[in-house]
């Protein structure tokens, strides 16, 4: 991918952009993601920090580093609480919480990690009753 993504938090106080090409697009399924995005896994994009920018708010941006990690760490809007991208503690590699796009990146996930972690709740999505909308009673 050589075309630039654009991304941006819930109240847009916070955007930025990158380009490819990505290390790889995955679901973590660890605890620590699934906390973090409250859901049954992350939808992650990682690239290199060199092809990553903010274009705005970044002093709005909030850091959380967990002490027992060896390179997690979360982002997320000061304002409103959305996750962001983050630098790995190791420095190597961003993160793009892929939930946080504007558009299409135009690649699809190729793997699962953590998956022993998943959540005991967890179901296939296609498995699941399908509503354009929010369904009436």
């Amino acid at each position: 991918m050589s075309k630039k993504s654009r991304g941006s938090c819930l109240c847009n106080a916070v955007t930025y952009q990158f380009s490819g090409p990505e290390f790889v697009f995955q679901y973590c399924h660890c605890s620590r993601c699934r906390k973090f995005t409250g859901s049954a896994h992350a939808a992650n994009i990682i690239i290199d920090p060199k092809q990553f920018e903010w274009l705005g708010g970044e002093e709005m941006v909030g850091r959380y580093e967990h002490p027992e990690a060896k390179h997690y760490a979360t982002c997320f809007c000061k304002r409103c609480g959305s996750s962001l991208p983050w630098l790995a503690k190791s420095g190597r590699s961003m993160v793009i919480p892929a939930g946080t796009l504007d558009d299409d990146p135009g690649i699809r996930p190729a793997q699962n990690i953590y998956w022993q972690d998943r959540a005991p709740w967890r179901e296939e999505v296609a498995d699941l009753v399908h509503y354009d909308e929010l369904p009436t009673k």
